[in-house]
């Protein structure tokens, strides 16, 4: 969010930028009116919504659009199974405007606090093997470009850029409505327990493989894993939700507060975390609920941190896990944060991490106010070894020379944004790094 004195900064307090002008837009046509003053003026204009992504791509340091008040469900196609939102609708906000027409996303991530429009632009994703990112969910879309003009894409109109503008990085222009396909609602039994590090890792495939979701955490300097298998069941079935005193202590006494207090120990007494990280191995994630798909999938995030993450072939998720865990006992650094593990399946989308092969997903952390640069460059050198492509929304410091070799559609997806925004009104730093000029 923007800042009393014009500041802009992201959740992760990673990027900041005092745009030149900012405008919070109500509707689609202030919106357009916008982007054709920015260019005008030969200013580069960007969209923002929660601000959760840890790299530069949504700064903003000509016009900056803010899309909070660019928000709420736009149509409804029952039969369909589709829901029309515009772009600047939270993820949290969409389970209730769904509600009435019995429908949900068929996934989510574990973070609900995005716009639906960032979240798609930067490759969000969750976890299962049988289920895309939130981007392959996407039918269709309507996005601003350079010229004002809006550009509706879907299966009645430009098909053939939908696997672009589905996650455009926001390279190709403002999106302002996005229409999602959206499955019959269903609730989900969710299983969370510690257990062996080398267990898990010796079954990872099967476990993969076997169920609905699943994921884990690893707690440096402990060899135990936090296992989450979620299996879903239709809505009709028996719920059993986690009582709201167990709720608010296991998400926000334990999971925010004791682990903010851990964070900052571990930030002033380094030597203190492998202890700090037993002591969270054995307090966190021993449950059992069922409950509605959102609320199970998404969990409070309130404790400030960075983050990278890398997609992998699936294959390759156990050897490049491995070769990280022997990293930070051969560094000796001390190291707060979980290591996190998760899976989703191949899609079409042109700039998705998980474009035509079934990915793994290695994500590391650290406490927003100890500088991440050794740590996370040393496991990047690793996921690039064993051909990873990085998140769009979270750090690394890749550019279009190495990322064109790993995504087999890079060059169609550069020609259709020399097509829509042959004069990069669109443009930032984040972008000419990842994109070329």
């Amino acid at each position: 969010m923007t800042r009393p004195g014009g500041v802009w900064r992201n959740w992760g307090r990673s990027e900041s930028v005092r745009p030149q002008r900012v405008e919070f837009p109500r509707t689609v046509a202030a919106v357009q009116r916008a982007v054709v003053a920015a260019a005008a003026q030969r200013l580069p204009v960007k969209a923002v919504g929660a601000g959760h992504s840890f790299t530069g791509i949504a700064v903003a340091p000509g016009v900056l659009l803010e899309l909070d008040d660019l928000t709420g469900l736009v149509s409804v196609d029952v039969e369909r199974g589709r829901v029309t939102l515009l772009a600047g609708t939270r993820l949290h906000q969409i389970p209730r405007l769904l509600a009435p027409y019995g429908l949900a996303m068929e996934n989510l991530g574990d973070i609900d606090r995005q716009s639906i429009a960032g979240a798609i632009s930067t490759g969000t994703h969750g976890t299962g093997a049988r289920f895309g990112g939130i981007a392959a969910q996407v039918v269709g879309a309507t996005l601003v470009t350079a010229s004002g003009d809006l550009l509706r894409v879907g299966e009645d109109e430009n098909p053939e850029m939908l696997p672009a503008v589905a996650l455009g990085l926001g390279a190709l222009g403002i999106l302002v409505e996005v229409t999602l396909q959206c499955v019959p609602a269903f609730v989900l039994h969710a299983v969370e327990r510690p257990e062996s590090l080398d267990d898990v890792l010796r079954t990872l495939e099967d476990r993969v493989a076997a169920e609905d979701h699943f994921e884990f955490y690893w707690f440096p300097h402990t060899d135990r894993a936090m296992t989450k298998t979620n299996t879903r069941l239709p809505e009709s079935a028996p719920r059993h939700p986690l009582p709201p005193v167990g709720r608010w202590i296991d998400d926000t006494l334990v999971g925010s507060g004791l682990h903010q207090v851990a964070c900052t120990t571990g930030r002033a007494v380094p030597a203190l975390v492998p202890a700090i990280n037993r002591l969270s191995a054995k307090v966190w994630g021993d449950r059992e609920f069922t409950d509605a798909s959102a609320r199970v999938f998404a969990t409070s995030r309130s404790v400030r941190f960075r983050e990278m993450e890398y997609a992998l072939p699936a294959g390759n998720v156990r050897p490049a896990f491995q070769a990280l865990r022997a990293l930070v006992d051969e560094r000796g650094w001390r190291i707060g944060f979980p290591v996190e593990v998760r899976f989703a399946a191949a899609d079409d989308r042109w700039l998705s991490t998980a474009h035509d092969r079934a990915s793994g997903y290695i994500a590391v952390h650290r406490y927003w106010r100890e500088d991440p640069t050794e740590y996370f460059e040393a496991v990047e050198e690793i996921m690039l070894r064993f051909d990873g492509r990085p998140h769009w929304g979270k750090m690394h410091t890749i550019g279009a020379d190495i990322l064109r070799a790993r995504y087999p559609r890079f060059d169609d997806f550069v020609a259709l944004r020399e097509r829509l925004d042959p004069e990069r009104l669109f443009r930032n730093a984040y972008l000419e790094r990842v994109l070329g000029g």
